[in-house]
C-alpha cells in the first residue's frame, strides 16, 4: 500500500476516534437518546446471545459493511481527489455498520450518541463530494462543512429533537446539492438515481419513525420497520456513491 492510499484510512480513523473521545469524555451524557429494547418493534428471542437479540435489526449492520468493502474495492478505478472521496465515503460506511450494531447490542447511551454523530458526518460528506463535482478540489470548503455538520450535534444538547433537527438540516443540504449537479450534470440515468434515492430517504426517516406503530400490522411483526428503513438507509447509500460516480465519470456525447 502506497503511504497516499492510507490517507483516507488515517483520516476516517481520526475522525472516528475524536469522536469516540469526544463521547467517552461524558461530554454529550445530556442528550436525548432512544435506549431500551421498548423502542423497537422487533421483539427480542430468548437465548440469543445480546449480540444478536433482534435478529434482523442487528444482523442487517452487515449490510453496511458489505456496501462499505464494495465501494472501497471499486476506488481504484478512480483517480486524484475522487479516488480519495470515495475512499472515505466506503470507510465510513465500514464504520457504521459496527457502530451501528454496538449501539442495539449494549443499548448504551453513549453508543447511541456516537451512532447519531457518525450520521450527520456521512450525510455531510454526501454534500461534500457534490460540492466537489460542482466546483472541484476547495478543501477550506470541505474542512467547514464537515466542521459544521460536528458542531451541529450541539443541538441536541440544547433539545431533545436536538438531534432531529440536525439531521434534517443535513438531509436537506444534501438533497440541494444532489439536485444542483444533478441539473448542471446529471443526465437520465442519474436523474433516475436521485429518483430512487429520494425514495430511499423517505422510507429511511418514515419507516423508522413509525416502527412500533407498523409492527401492529402484520406484514412488519418481524421484519420491522426499523429492520426496512435500514434496508433504505444502504440503498440510499448506494445511490449516493452511484451518483456521484456517475457525474464524477467521463461519459461519450
Amino acid at each position: 500500500m502506497k503511504p497516499e492510499d492510507r490517507v483516507p484510512v488515517w483520516h476516517v480513523a481520526a475522525g472516528l476516534a475524536v469522536c469516540s473521545a469526544a463521547v467517552a469524555s461524558g461530554a454529550f451524557d445530556g442528550v436525548h437518546t432512544e435506549v431500551g429494547y421498548e423502542y423497537y418493534a422487533e421483539p427480542t428471542v430468548p437465548g440469543l446471545p445480546t449480540i444478536v437479540a433482534m435478529p434482523a435489526n442487528c444482523l442487517v449492520n452487515v449490510a453496511y459493511i458489505l456496501l462499505g468493502w464494495h465501494w472501497l474495492a471499486s476506488a481504484g478505478r478512480q483517480r486524484g481527489r475522487a479516488r480519495y472521496l470515495q475512499e472515505v465515503f466506503a470507510l465510513m460506511a465500514l464504520a457504521y455498520g459496527p457502530v451501528q450494531w454496538l449501539r442495539l447490542w449494549t443499548q448504551a447511551h453513549r453508543a447511541a450518541v456516537l451512532d447519531q454523530w457518525l450520521t450527520l458526518l456521512i450525510f455531510a460528506w454526501a454534500a461534500v463530494w457534490c460540492h466537489f463535482l460542482e466546483h472541484g478540489w476547495r478543501p477550506g470548503t470541505f474542512l467547514a462543512l464537515e466542521g459544521a455538520s460536528l458542531a451541529s450535534y450541539g443541538l441536541a444538547l440544547l433539545h431533545p429533537q436536538g438531534f432531529e433537527l440536525a439531521l434534517g438540516g443535513h438531509i436537506v443540504t444534501v438533497v440541494w446539492k444532489v439536485f444542483r449537479a444533478q441539473r448542471r450534470l446529471g443526465d437520465a440515468t442519474s436523474a433516475g438515481i436521485v429518483a430512487l434515492g429520494t425514495v430511499s430517504c423517505l422510507g429511511f426517516v418514515g419507516l423508522k419513525l413509525w416502527d412500533l406503530e407498523l409492527a401492529r400490522g402484520p406484514l412488519f411483526r418481524r421484519l420491522t420497520g426499523h429492520f426496512w428503513s435500514k434496508i433504505c438507509d444502504v440503498l440510499q447509500f448506494h445511490c449516493a456513491f452511484l451518483f456521484c460516480v456517475r457525474l464524477g465519470s467521463p461519459r461519450s456525447p
